[in-house]
Parts: C-alpha cells; structure tokens; sequence
C-alpha cells in the first residue's frame, strides 16, 4: 500500500501499519432454524481481528468534516462548470456562459475557504506551493487549485462588473483547461493513502468524482439559465449522472470486504441517499429538463447527489481505518494468491 497523505501543519499525516492479532469472541453462530433441531451449528467461534495494544493498524485521517467533503464538492463543481463556460462561450449562449463562470469563481472561492479551515492557518496553504512535486498528488494538486482559482475568480469578477471582454475570455480559457484536472486530482489524492477503501479503489474514486463533478456542474448551471440555452448543460448532467453510477456500483462492490464500508452505517445511508438522488435528477433531467421548475428540481437533486456522495466516500474510507479486519483479510488474501501463483508456476515449470 502507498503511504497517507502529508501536508504542512493540518494533519494530512502518513498513515502507518503495525502488527494484527485475532482473537476468539466465545461466541457461535448459527446458520437456518436455530441452535437445535435441523439447523446447522458453526463449530468455530467467531474472529474479531485487533492490533496490538488495542491501537489501530492503519492511522485514520484527521481531515475535518465538513470541511474535506465540501471541499472536493465545491472544487468539483467549479471545474466542470468552467469548462462548460467554456464550451457556452463558443457556442454564443451568453446566459450560460455568465452562470457558468459565476459558478467557477464561486465555487473555487469557497472550496479554498474550506481547504483553508481544514490547514488551520492560511499559509499552510502557501507551504505548499513551494515545492514542486510529480509524484506527490497533493503537491500536483496545489499548482491545479491555485491557477485555477486565481482564473476562475477573477473571470467571475470581470463578469460581474462587465469589463474587459477578451480578459473575460482568456480567463475562461484558463480556468476551463485547469478544470477538468481539479475535478478528478482529489480522486487520486484521497486513493494514494493506506486508508483501505479509498486505497483499493485507486482505479475508480478519479472516474466517481469527475462524473459527480459533471453532475453537479450541470445541474447547477441548468437550474440558473434559461431553458432554451442550457442544452450543454443538461448533456453534462445526464452523462456526469450515468458515470457516477456505474463508478460508484464497482466501487461498491468490486473489492471484497474494503467495499464493506460503503454499505454500512452512516457512509451506506450517505451512498444509498446519494445515489437515489443522481438518478432521480438525471431521470427528471431527461424527462423535464426543458421546463424551467423541472430544471430547477432536476439541478437540485444532482447537485445533492453529488455532495452526498463526496460525504459517503469520505465517511467510508475513515470507517475503514477504524476495523483492522479491512487491513488484515485483504493482505492476507493478497498473499494466498502470491503463493498460489508462485506453486503453480514452479509445477508447470
């Protein structure tokens, strides 16, 4: 597994992993009609896996919530909405356009309010752009945040004061090319942890979170301009929409116990309520879209759907972290199959 994440000063702290013990409960289990009878008796007691002195294998995150969720959401939203700006200036829909980079400027502005009060102190956030780092997802991740929410809000700004045209356009252009990054980066920041349930889904949490990105970009941007112009928006919504769901589902269960999470407690009731949403806003989005309380209803659901999924993820890793049996199983199966396949080559070979 990749180590956590480090950031100056905030605790985005490496999470570390230590020694597992499994110990007996005393308990049994029953399977069918009961301890008597014809029902079957499990004669193995139950396994409660713990660490050694009662501490955790795998440190949980100490990012705040609400602070992370509304991060990624908001800093989501504004990526795809500047890259719908983009497409609407193009495309001559003024009304779009302007909501869209509204919406950019906004969203960037609160997202790094948010990034910020999880630091502690504003110039933690400064720290990290002194130092330019490939393979550091948070570091890459600064130097997307930073010009994005310099471009976005100053091309929210001009806007909203009517001046300079072709800045205006410039500025769109910028934030459009850094949007699509900033919407997916925290996918691959929060899966390049030795948290269990983010880490087994590396492949996937960029494609969640950019098609919840999508969805929420569209749905917001819909609900704002008027019908007749915001046909890219409702395209982006529904297909946002189609691709967190059909990410969300491998996530959920492609991955053994560490998907276990996303089912359970307060993530599973954030999962199940997020995806009742994206697909109801999408369904409407498809049916009603073109009418304005239907666009309107229709974005409200997305963007909901998008922010609870971002609080489900959240919550679902750092549940994870709490349970050394999503840490314990899976290596061990990892090393099962190891050595299955090193006996199964030295007999074929």
């Amino acid at each position: 597994m990749t180590g956590g994440i480090t950031s100056p000063g905030s605790g985005w702290r490496q999470a570390d992993q230590g020694p597992a013990t499994q110990r007996s409960t005393g308990r049994k289990k029953r399977r069918g009609g009961g301890w008597r009878g014809r029902g079957e008796v499990a004669m193995v007691d139950d396994v409660e896996f713990t660490s050694y002195y009662g501490r955790q294998i795998v440190k949980t995150p100490v990012w705040k919530s609400p602070d992370v969720p509304l991060y990624l959401f908001l800093g989501g939203a504004a990526g795809s909405s500047a890259i719908l700006g983009a497409l609407a200036d193009v495309t001559d829909r003024p009304t779009l356009t302007k909501v869209s980079r509204l919406t950019a400027g906004g969203g960037s502005l609160l997202s790094v309010v948010f990034l910020i009060h999880d630091l502690g102190r504003p110039e933690r956030f400064l720290h990290m752009l002194r130092v330019f780092k490939v393979t550091s997802p948070l570091s890459v991740g600064s130097y997307i945040l930073a010009p994005f929410s310099a471009a976005a809000g100053a091309t929210a700004a001009v806007e909203l004061l009517g001046w300079f045209p072709r800045l205006k356009r410039f500025g769109g252009v910028v934030a459009a090319v850094f949007g699509g990054p900033l919407a997916t980066y925290t996918g691959v920041l929060l899966a390049n942890t030795a948290v269990p349930s983010w880490h087994a889904a590396h492949t996937q949490l960029p494609y969640v979170f950019g098609g919840s990105a999508m969805a929420a970009g569209g749905g917001i941007t819909m609900m704002f301009t008027p019908v007749e112009e915001a046909g890219p928006a409702r395209k982006m919504a529904i297909a946002g929409a189609a691709i967190e769901l059909a990410v969300v589902h491998k996530v959920e269960n492609d991955h053994g116990i560490v998907s276990e999470p996303f089912h359970e407690g307060r993530p599973g009731k954030f999962m199940r309520a997020a995806r009742t949403c994206t697909a109801a806003g999408a369904g409407l989005t498809a049916v009603a879209g073109r009418t304005r309380v239907g666009a309107i209803a229709s974005g409200t659901l997305l963007a909901a759907g998008s922010l609870l999924t971002r609080f489900g993820v959240f919550e679902a890793g750092i549940a994870s972290t709490k349970d050394p049996k999503y840490v314990v199983i899976p290596q061990r199966e990892r090393l099962a199959a190891r050595e299955a396949a090193d006996l199964a080559s030295t007999t074929t070979s």
